[in-house]
């Protein structure tokens, strides 16, 4: 008997709302020892799923590096250097303010690859080891509600046990 979803998923899945202010979220994902969030509405229905890299965009945006250019004549191309200077304490402490009060939903991908139970190990395979998405988790849904998921880690240590089993 091959391998389905629900044998490879963790039922206890911690989830957010969207209406969950994000740093609260923020808060909770800097104590998990996971990097995401799927999240769901008041009847379990996926809506989204949130990221440690979409919570770190938000205090990291492409305008705060400072491209400095060096070079000087004789030379006729300069080399630019790029110097981040968006985490200093003051910019973090500006960011949390400035996105304090903003719902998850606001940051949230709404776009989520699922899985259902019955789905094999070829199928969760597929999604998580895929080079155009960089997925680390997947939902599971069963009847429109979330049931459980799968993450990169949960696939390994399938795989890993199956190749003990065989040997």
């Amino acid at each position: 008997m091959s391998l389905r979803a629900r044998d490879i998923m963790t039922t206890d899945v911690k989830t957010v709302q969207p209406d969950e202010d994000v740093s609260d979220v923020l808060t909770r994902l800097a104590r998990a020892s996971f990097n995401g969030f799927p999240v769901v509405d008041d009847e379990d229905h996926v809506v989204g799923i949130v990221t440690q890299g979409d919570l770190v965009d938000l205090f990291q945006p492409s305008d705060r590096t400072l491209w400095i250019p060096i070079g000087f004549p004789p030379f006729i191309s300069s080399i630019d250097y790029a110097v981040d200077i968006s985490w200093n304490d003051l910019d973090v402490g500006i960011d949390l303010a400035k996105h304090a009060g903003k719902p998850i939903s606001s940051v949230m991908t709404e776009d989520v690859v699922t899985v259902a139970p019955d789905d094999d190990l070829d199928r969760v395979l597929e999604l998580l080891a895929d080079e155009n998405r960089d997925i680390n988790r997947l939902p599971v849904i069963e009847d429109e509600r979330l049931v459980g998921i799968i993450a990169r880690e949960d696939l390994l240590r399938t795989l890993r046990d199956e190749r003990e089993l065989a040997s």
